[in-house]
């Protein structure tokens, strides 16, 4: 069970993150979804765009710790702290070429739970 409102919170601030990044460049939004091992699903975001801070990509996910010049530095720490409690984890990778993918983890329902 999860809440719809706060996932789809989730999915708009990370696509609209991979948007902004791709701001004045063009690129490409990717979106994936697949089923893991233990009943969990990977939903991944991906863009082109200018990638994770060199020295501490981690950073990111700090409260007020912003790339953008009209950002708040709260959106990654939000998006992060509804992940989690919906038992998931989010973490960013650089990708091998331009950008970077955001990856989040969830439990899916499991068989003849559903009520």
């Amino acid at each position: 069970m999860a809440d719809r409102v706060q996932l789809q919170q989730v999915f708009m601030n990370l696509m609209l993150n991979a948007i902004d990044a791709m701001k004045g460049t063009g690129g490409v939004l990717t979106v994936t979804a697949e089923m893991r091992e233990g009943n969990e699903v990977r939903i991944g975001v991906s863009d082109t765009g200018v990638g994770l801070p060199a020295d501490n990509p981690d950073q990111i996910f700090e409260s007020f710790v912003t790339t953008k010049p009209y950002g708040t530095g709260m959106g990654l720490t939000i998006t992060r702290s509804i992940v989690e409690s919906h038992g998931g984890r989010l973490w960013a990778t650089a990708n091998a070429g331009p950008g970077a993918t955001f990856l989040f983890t969830l439990l899916a329902e499991a068989e003849g739970q559903r009520a």
